[in-house]
């Protein structure tokens, strides 16, 4: 698991240096929870990992391979028609099984059920020890069973034991919010299980929020992979081109390219996946640079994010969470060392003001010299004054004004996020139940920054370079 996890380090630090000294800030609170969480997922890593008895299993192709090897606790595969994922998640129910694990199949219906059903039951033929056909139950040699179920039923499966689960066609799983969170995840809890959703994307929906979930390196527990029909090497290209020139083009994207699409007609932000092109870039000689802040202190995340005012540009975020006032303002401090950013522009609501008013003064270090004054103006939030800076930010992404990182968090978060019209008439903007927004509101808040003429607060880093 460490080889996947640092291959999943956040990349969008310009300057390498910058998060290593910012990283030396963690508390030991911190360092003992990190260690905590490595030790789980190695026992997971060395459980998962156990030889399987004899078994005559197709190979995985290299995509295949590519998403054992990098698996974690809980998996998304968002793949392409034909690229052999219920193959895929056959193996890893079998092979568990197999290894003395109870484990569990789900499909959306029955008529998606039967087929993998009669796929296990030959697989596993040479270990099982009881059979019920009625029940698609199987005992295996070593103490593993196997149960597969229809999702039919929303409460299948409550109540059991698993170490092991697969959701096949995740997203065509009718409620599979509900049924995650209050059927599937606490069948896992007792045996520290595991989990695979497979399937191919059909919009942004909570398959899509779980598919953002494994993107995230700092939900360590999870990971995913977009794998097109192009991954499978049974597949000619020609027969990929062939169904191309057939389909329309989004159909083509989502069925083959494994790509989630935006609704047509729905969303406050559209042309995000054609503005999330850049890589992060350091200071440049001559321009002027806008930061915004988004605080937050253990559910939400705090999320600084960084805007060349001179080409529009997204240019660096820092997103975390769980790091006490004291270091967050630091972290803060460091980018402005980085960036000497004309003007700071930090949410004020709630603990954000005190943060501001420090910050805006500057403060004493019980080590090192004192900090200096930030060029940092208050923002606080109300529904008007969000839906402003909302607007703005929306408009900028679709007309191309402003482009920005290509950073899988931020792009699910924009992609996800919701209006409503309140009784009153006025719109009200945020994150759908349960997500974040934090680098949505960033974002928005740098850009304000950047696109009109801020009056700052003095400060020895007010100036442009």
């Amino acid at each position: 698991m460490s080889s996947t996890a640092d291959a999943r380090t956040p990349t969008n630090s310009p300057l390498p240096t910058v998060f290593s000294a910012i990283s030396s800030l963690a508390s030991p609170q911190q360092l003992r929870r990190s260690a905590s969480l490595h030790q789980r997922l190695t026992r997971w890593s060395s459980r998962t990992q156990t030889p399987a008895l004899s078994l005559v299993l197709p190979t995985p192709h290299p995509a295949q391979q590519t998403m054992i090897a990098e698996s974690a606790r809980f998996n998304v595969a968002a793949c392409g028609r034909q690229i052999g994922k219920t193959t895929l998640g056959i193996d890893r129910l079998a092979r568990a099984a197999a290894d003395g694990q109870p484990t569990a199949w789900f499909a959306p219906t029955y008529k998606y059920l039967e087929q993998v059903w009669r796929a296990l039951r030959l697989a596993l033929e040479p270990v099982t020890t009881g059979k019920s056909e009625q029940q698609h139950h199987l005992d295996l040699r070593g103490g593993g069973s196997v149960d597969c179920w229809s999702l039919d039923d929303e409460d299948a499966g409550r109540g059991r034991r698993y170490g092991l689960i697969v959701v096949d066609e995740a997203a065509m799983v009718r409620n599979l919010e509900d049924v995650w969170q209050a059927s599937l995840r606490p069948t896992l809890s007792v045996l520290e299980g595991g989990a695979w959703f497979l399937s191919t994307p059909k919009g942004l929906n909570f398959f899509h929020r779980l598919y953002q979930l494994g993107q995230d390196a700092l939900e360590r527990e999870w990971r995913s992979w977009q794998m097109p029909s192009s991954a499978s090497p049974y597949i000619k290209p020609a027969e990929l081109e062939a169904a191309r020139r057939a389909m329309p083009e989004r159909v083509y994207a989502q069925e083959f390219l494994a790509q989630f699409l935006e609704v047509e007609g729905s969303g406050v932000f559209r042309g995000v996946q054609a503005a999330a092109r850049l890589e992060p870039i350091g200071p440049q000689r001559g321009h002027t640079y806008t930061v915004g802040c988004d605080w937050a202190r253990s559910n939400d995340f705090t999320v600084f994010s960084v805007v060349d005012a001179s080409t529009y540009e997204q240019v660096a975020m820092d997103r975390f969470t769980q790091i006490d006032f004291e270091f967050q303002t630091e972290r803060l401090h460091r980018w402005a060392d980085l960036y000497k950013p004309r003007v700071i522009l930090a949410e004020a609501n709630a603990l954000g003001q005190p943060l501001v008013e420090r910050l805006q003064q500057g403060y004493g270090r019980l080590y090192g010299d004192s900090r200096r004054a930030l060029p940092i103006q208050a923002w606080w939030s109300t529904n008007a004054t969000k839906a402003a800076v909302v607007q703005a930010l929306s408009v900028a992404i679709e007309d191309g004004s402003l482009s920005l990182l290509d950073d899988a968090v931020q792009t699910g978060e924009l992609q996800a996020y919701e209006v409503e019209r309140l009784p009153s008439g006025m719109l009200r903007y945020g994150a759908p139940s349960g997500q974040h927004d934090d680098t949505v509101m960033a974002l928005a808040l740098a850009w304000a920054a950047a696109s009109v003429e801020t009056q700052t607060t003095r400060s020895s880093y007010a100036f442009s370079r």
